[in-house]
C-alpha cells in the first residue's frame, strides 16, 4: 500500500474517542481502555491535565478527508543527567488499524523527534512492552536502539 499523505496537528477534545479506540485497538489495551458509549469523565479529564501542561503535545495524524488515523504523546523533561540535558519521551504511538503500513506511524515518530531537537532534547526515548515484536523492529528501523530495561509498578 502506498504511504497515506497526512497531516499532524495538536488533538482537540473531540478527538478523545478516536484516540481511544485507537489506544485499546491490541491485546493489552483490550485490557487498559474503557470504550463506553459515552466515554468515561476520566480520558476528558486527562486531555484537560494534559493541555495544561507546556511540556507535553499530545498529538494526532489526520488524513485528508479529515479522519484522525493516528496519534502519539511527545512529553519534553529537562534533567539534570546528561549534563542537565532535556530528553523526549514518546508515549502511546497508535495508528488506526485499517492504515497501518502506510508510513503514518513513521511520520509521527519522525514529528516527535524532530519536534524534539527543536526543543533542546539531547535525547528521545521511548518504551514499548516486551510482547510488541513488531513495535521493536519498527523504532529499530527508525533508528531507536533498545538500552534499558523498563518497570513497571500498577496501582
Amino acid at each position: 500500500m502506498p504511504d497515506l499523505s497526512i497531516s499532524i496537528r495538536r488533538a482537540r477534545r473531540d478527538d478523545v474517542a478516536a484516540i481511544v479506540a485507537m489506544l485499546a485497538d491490541d491485546h493489552l489495551g483490550r485490557a487498559r481502555e474503557l470504550i463506553d458509549d459515552p466515554l468515561p469523565a476520566s480520558y476528558f479529564e486527562a486531555f484537560e491535565t494534559l493541555g495544561r501542561d507546556p511540556g507535553i503535545r499530545l498529538v494526532v495524524a489526520q488524513d485528508g478527508e479529515g479522519r484522525v488515523v493516528g496519534c502519539l504523546q511527545l512529553c519534553i523533561m529537562p534533567g539534570l543527567s546528561s549534563q542537565g540535558a532535556s530528553r523526549g519521551l514518546i508515549e502511546d504511538v497508535r495508528v488506526a488499524s485499517d492504515c497501518r503500513s502506510r508510513g503514518i506511524g513513521e511520520q509521527l515518530v519522525q514529528w516527535a523527534v524532530a519536534t524534539a531537537r527543536e526543543e533542546g532534547c539531547k535525547l528521545v526515548e521511548l518504551f514499548t512492552h516486551q510482547s510488541r515484536v513488531d513495535a521493536q523492529r519498527f523504532y529499530k528501523r527508525l533508528g531507536f536502539e533498545p538500552s534499558h530495561v523498563g518497570m513497571t509498578v500498577r496501582f
